[in-house]
């Protein structure tokens, strides 16, 4: 992998890894586009924890809130608070991701990959954002939200293991229909994606230098990699939040189905191959 190519793929990701845009789409498509192959999935994974990085660094005051909550909760029963059923909401809502990704590893690293199926779920999915913004009351608050809620947008979590869903997109929709606020789901898919891309991250590093599918980095692309979505991503987490305070999420469908029909168009036509 060249240099160039990790510059640039960095710079999709961190600015795409929180909006519901596909942050794994695009650096296929990007890849596929200027380089004529894939990146890999481990590549994207690895340097997901940049991104990761970002909002544990943005929320560091909140996440150790739910942390100290948590603890001081399994010490002493009369110290479970909402910080306390917070821990437990990420924890279990990060289980049925976890799962698949562990039964479903051979498929998201080729099958799902191939760029017919990323340009049909830009399209499908953008729908469904419409659908969540006009369904959701968005009437229920942070406080309110419970281990149903979490168990839910947990599995709606599970669709982005399909590059063009979205991370983001997938569990803040399940967020919607469960009229959840719309910055409150928001939030709660930052906390819900932090167990999983980690732990993606972190296991993918051996496959990165070696893969079995896509093309190797060394120890300082990923590094490098890292940090320029690192403070892409942290940029975008600001954006994002407040865009959501006065805005739909169905404006990125208004982007996410061009962009959906421009990559089946160039497939058709030759110029970029779907694998």
């Amino acid at each position: 992998m060249s240099w160039l190519q990790v510059i640039v793929l960095s710079v999709v990701q961190g600015l795409t890894e929180f909006l519901p845009v596909s942050s794994s789409g695009h650096l296929r498509i990007i890849s596929q586009l200027l380089w004529g192959e894939d990146a890999g999935a481990s590549f994207t994974a690895v340097i997901q924890l940049g991104t990761e990085l970002a909002v544990l660094v943005f929320f560091a005051k909140e996440i150790w809130q739910i942390l100290a909550g948590w603890c001081r909760g399994i010490v002493d029963k009369n110290k479970r608070g909402f910080d306390y059923r917070m821990g437990w909401m990420v924890i279990v809502g990060t289980i049925p991701v976890a799962l698949l990704g562990v039964v479903l590893k051979d498929l998201i690293r080729e099958n799902f990959r191939n760029l017919w199926i990323t340009a049909t779920v830009l399209i499908v999915f953008s729908f469904v954002f419409i659908l969540a913004e006009r369904r959701g009351t968005k009437a229920r608050g942070y406080e309110e939200l419970r281990m149903r809620d979490a168990v839910i947008m947990g599995l709606w979590q599970c669709l982005a293991l399909i590059p063009g869903v979205s991370r983001s997109g997938g569990t803040i929709s399940g967020g919607l229909f469960l009229n959840l606020d719309r910055e409150v789901a928001t939030r709660f898919s930052f906390f819900l994606a932090i167990p999983a891309v980690l732990a993606s991250g972190i296991f993918s590093l051996p496959d990165a230098f070696a893969p079995q599918a896509g093309q190797a980095a060394s120890g300082a692309q990923l590094l490098v990699g890292s940090a320029i979505a690192f403070v892409l991503g942290y940029v975008s987490i600001a954006w994002l939040l407040k865009f959501v305070a006065n805005h739909s999420f169905a404006w990125f469908a208004a982007y996410r189905i061009p962009l959906g029909l421009i990559v089946m168009v160039l497939l058709g036509a030759g110029v970029m191959s779907p694998l």
